[in-house]
């Protein structure tokens, strides 16, 4: 799975979908946006003229309900029929039978009144309605009969109600509105009038509002007061928005709805519709399905081209591959044959004339390395054995010894194990710590008999770390080096320390002496060699360490190798650093 998502042909074709997909999705989201903003002004633009449209039938209800109560307030007879103090039973009777046949005659004048009701100060109350009146008796602690005698004459809507405000039979939904009435002579209040009518035409003029099948309608009065249908709730205040003191009318966008709000031209009241969102945006949900259907196809489309464009691509760079793999496993014969992009052509040519070449260069060097054989079987034809020249050497020391000449027969006996070790590699490169000091040993008898004692040689080496693997010939070079170039030409008392020490994961053999050190251009160009640069250093000496530090690396990992740390005068400090054995294991 990983090796084919990270394969030319899925990364093409991802690439290609996603970019064709990228710019298909920015389009459509453009455009539904622009769509949506359009939308939007257009359904605003409508909500203002709507609105308008409902405060002209608002103001002429208005009108009309204005001249039906001001047809009681204003009439003389009637006022002075309830003002006049009467002694008589029978003089009071008819007075109000007057005053019932004028509220008569003013409720058969409408076909959409429901009820009216003079109620004056003195708690007499004159009623005319669809049926017998039962008046509640606790009329006077209901807020629109508080609020009817706070009007100073101004009428007031009292708004849209189950039933009658006043009348205990009438169950029918009623809009209710009045006024107070007024003595003229003495222009004081006498009581209030109640007309209840027919809710339909305000309802109807609420309705011309609705936007939705979840619009709400309301009227609100200046005080703040909301007139709403029978079946629309009370509104939030505090959710709603502010409405402007200085423009008549307000579209807003606010908490997922419309707000479309107009000032009626008579007393102040507002006109209010609240609109969710769900249903302004029906037109925009059949165009997102609409988009969504369309993109789905354009995918797919998109899918398909980059498909092939992708095969295209790849096709050619697959045979490539299956043939770099025959390659690989040593068939130089195949030759690849692909029609495709330029590129590519000249990419599978230069495969072809590689793999020609790497044919030729492949027979030349065969033919080379059998001369190389033949030459170096002649050679070792030609070598002396070994086993001659340590059976001559353990012949000098006997005879060496036998004459008394001790320091020269252990020079030489010195000389005979140094030969041997260095020169018997049949079991492999690498010994065990402990050998390879045994080794160190005799080089050191030899350099210090050499030295004629200025050498003074210190060896800390923990048991523990004895039995360890390392490439043969490890230290030698190192001690070697140090002898040769840092203590031979020293004119004062040189030193030698060979110990280990243990960081953490790492343990360092350092071979440490006082000698003559290198400066810092020295040091540079010896580290230099060490990683890999053959014009670093020159010389034996630099060509040894360098052998030696790839053969740790090669054989421990690229963390191990040779630290080397110098100072002109002071001396020089080489450490070899080799992995920490686990438990009871190897390195």
């Amino acid at each position: 799975m990983k090796i084919g998502f990270h394969s030319i042909h899925h990364r093409l074709f991802l690439l290609f979908l996603f970019c064709m997909s990228s710019i298909l999705l920015i389009v459509s989201l453009l455009y539904y946006n622009r769509t949506t903003d359009q939308l939007h002004e257009k359904i605003s633009e409508l909500s203002r003229k709507n609105v308008a449209q409902t405060a002209g039938l608002f103001t002429l209800l208005y009108k009309g309900y204005d001249a039906l109560s001001k047809s009681l307030s204003n009439n003389f007879e009637m006022i002075r029929l309830i003002n006049e103090k009467t002694d008589g039973p029978a003089v009071a009777y008819i007075n109000e039978q007057t005053v019932t046949n004028i509220i008569g005659s003013i409720f058969y004048s409408r076909d959409d009144l429901v009820g009216i009701h003079v109620i004056t100060d003195k708690g007499k109350i004159y009623n005319y309605g669809n049926s017998m009146n039962v008046v509640d008796p606790e009329y006077r602690q209901e807020d629109w009969y508080r609020q009817l005698q706070a009007s100073s004459g101004k009428m007031v809507w009292l708004g849209v109600y189950a039933h009658s405000l006043i009348d205990q039979v009438e169950d029918s939904p009623v809009f209710a509105f009045g006024r107070q009435l007024y003595d003229l002579n003495e222009h004081k209040p006498i009581g209030i009038v109640l007309y209840e009518t027919d809710p339909q035409p305000v309802l109807e003029a609420l309705e011309n509002l609705k936007l939705g099948a979840h619009s709400q309608v309301y009227l609100m009065s200046p005080d703040g007061r909301f007139v709403t249908s029978a079946t629309d709730p009370q509104p939030d205040a505090a959710a709603l928005p502010k409405l402007p003191a200085d423009e008549d009318v307000m579209v807003q966008q606010k908490g997922g709805q419309l707000v479309i709000a107009s000032k009626l031209s008579f007393s102040g009241w507002w006109i209010m519709s609240i609109t969710p969102d769900k249903d302004l945006n029906v037109e925009l949900v059949e165009m997102k399905r609409y988009l969504l259907i369309v993109i789905s196809a354009l995918i797919l489309v998109s899918t398909l081209i980059a498909s092939v464009v992708s095969q295209t691509i790849s096709s050619p760079l697959k045979k490539l591959i299956r043939e770099m793999r025959q390659v690989e496993v040593g068939n130089f014969r195949g030759l690849v044959n692909v029609s495709s992009y330029q590129e590519i052509n000249i990419l599978v040519a230069s495969f072809n004339r590689m793999v020609r070449r790497i044919e030729e260069l492949i027979e030349r060097v065969k033919l080379a390395s059998v001369s190389e054989k033949n030459a170096e079987l002649h050679a070792l034809q030609s070598q002396v054995n070994p086993h001659f020249l340590y059976n001559t050497l353990d012949m000098i020391y006997w005879m060496l010894d036998e004459e008394g000449n001790e320091q020269l027969g252990e020079l030489v006996l010195s000389l005979s194990s140094m030969f041997r070790y260095s020169s018997q590699w049949e079991d492999g490169a690498d010994v065990s710590l402990r050998e390879e000091l045994e080794q160190m040993g005799h080089y050191l008898k030899i350099i210090s008999i050499r030295l004629e004692g200025r050498l003074q040689i210190i060896t800390n080496v923990d048991e523990r770390w004895l039995t360890i693997r390392v490439p043969k010939m490890t230290v030698q070079p190192v001690i070697e080096n140090a002898v040769k170039h840092g203590l031979e030409s020293l004119g004062r008392q040189g030193i030698l320390k060979v110990y280990t020490r243990e960081e953490g994961r790492m343990l360092k053999l350092i071979v440490e002496d006082n000698g003559t050190g290198m400066d810092a251009e020295q040091l540079s160009r010896l580290q230099a060699s060490l990683a890999g640069d053959s014009a670093g250093m020159s010389g034996k000496s630099g060509i040894g360490l360098q052998n030696l530090h790839r053969r740790l690396q090669f054989m421990f990992g690229e963390e191990y190798g040779l630290q080397i740390e110098s100072f002109p005068g002071e001396g020089t400090r080489v450490a070899i650093v080799l992995p920490v054995p686990a438990e009871g294991g190897q390195p």
